[in-house]
């Protein structure tokens, strides 16, 4: 799933050697928090937060696939 995060990041973005993904595990399921170059913040959150919404989207799904929880957060 860490590996999924990290390829939707990065083939958004223009410096996709600045992103960092990483994964904890909580009593919800699993967290995925992203960390990209401060000119790239605006391509992942997209315009009125619809490109992140897509992102956590595609992540809930292949995780309920795999009977399991995920969720993305997108940092600064």
């Amino acid at each position: 799933m860490r590996d999924l995060v990290d390829f939707l990041v990065s083939e958004l973005v223009d410096d996709p050697d600045a992103v960092e993904v990483t994964e904890s595990e909580d009593d919800r399921g699993f967290r995925y928090t992203v960390h990209v170059a401060p000119d790239d913040m605006g391509k992942v959150i997209g315009k009125g937060g619809r490109t992140a919404k897509a992102i956590r989207a595609v992540v809930r799904a292949a995780a309920a696939r795999q009977d399991a929880n995920a969720y993305v957060d997108i940092v600064d």
